[in-house]
């Protein structure tokens, strides 16, 4: 009975660990994906490269937050939103998480290995990124930046894995999700300001200062502005770019919710984005579905 609820209560920790309590993370991820795949494919993208790069968006996720509370351990018991974490609270032990995270990323390559070399290649590039992210917190203000090249890393790699080769279109989606991730976790990072600045974290947040809602509003302006260019570009119709237009005013909905910097509403305009990356998609998908 006690060796059963020991099990129960290390799967817990794990299941914490890699945020399947919290999946927006999972579809933050997958949007610029799908919008890759779809574009690469000419909305008829294969689906054995869809079902991969979905597996490994659920699977590197999950290994880049394991790795990112590994690297943060020490710090998440001073920060309110993250003192209950599984390894600050000493649910799981660090050595299991990074067998966890090693796991996960060895599954994740497994998947990648069936697809072509470019794409094989370029994930290592990948795991690079996933892997050193969390400590660039320590290095530079700019760790959101980094995590949208995280983040972002997907998308060349999906037209590698669908076309064989990486267009100038997909650099400019890469720069949209670099672009995307800045501006949501500057949001996210608003929560975090005030114990950031005692326990000596960087952040967007920090460096932008009082300036960060003009700054992220700024961002999200030049998001729209390559959008409208890749729909330009790809001569993407109408329906296109009233995806593009409902995520714009989206964005301005986040903006009203974070004009008082109040935690609970910058969480939830950190969430909200879960909704512009699916009317991105949905334009995207109606456009070739009706093409």
């Amino acid at each position: 009975m006690v060796v059963e609820r020991l099990k129960r209560q290390r799967l817990r920790g794990y299941m914490l660990l890699m945020r399947l309590d919290k999946p927006v993370g999972i579809m933050l991820l997958l949007w610029p994906t799908l919008w890759a795949l779809w574009i690469a494919g000419e909305g008829n993208p294969d689906w054995w490269v869809v079902t991969v790069f979905a597996a490994g968006v659920f699977l590197m996720r999950s290994a880049g937050c394991v790795i990112n509370d590994y690297a943060d351990r020490e710090f998440d018991p001073y920060v309110e939103r993250t003192r209950n974490r599984p390894l600050a609270v000493g649910m799981v032990a660090p050595r299991d998480a990074l067998l966890l995270f090693v796991v996960l990323s060895a599954t994740a390559f497994a998947l990648v290995l069936t697809l072509n070399t470019l794409t094989i290649m370029m994930s290592f590039v990948g795991a690079a990124l996933a892997a050193s992210y969390p400590y660039m917190k320590r290095l530079t203000y700019l760790p959101q930046v980094y995590l949208g090249l995280a983040f972002g890393w997907s998308v060349p790699m999906a037209f590698a894995a669908q076309t064989d080769t990486v267009p100038i279109v997909a650099w400019l989606l890469l720069i949209v999700t670099v672009l995307w991730a800045t501006a949501y976790d500057t949001m996210y990072a608003m929560i975090d300001r005030p114990d950031d600045l005692k326990i000596g974290v960087k952040s967007t947040a920090i460096l932008f200062g009082e300036a960060d809602r003009a700054i992220t509003a700024i961002i999200q302006l030049i998001m729209l502005v390559v959008l409208l260019l890749i729909g330009q570009r790809l001569q993407l119709g109408v329906v296109y770019f009233s995806g593009v237009l409902m995520a714009a005013l989206l964005m301005l909905h986040q903006q009203g919710l974070i004009r008082r910097r109040d935690a609970m509403q910058c969480m939830r305009a950190f969430r909200n984005n879960n909704w512009v990356g699916a009317a991105i998609f949905a334009g995207l998908y109606g456009h070739y579905f009706l093409s």
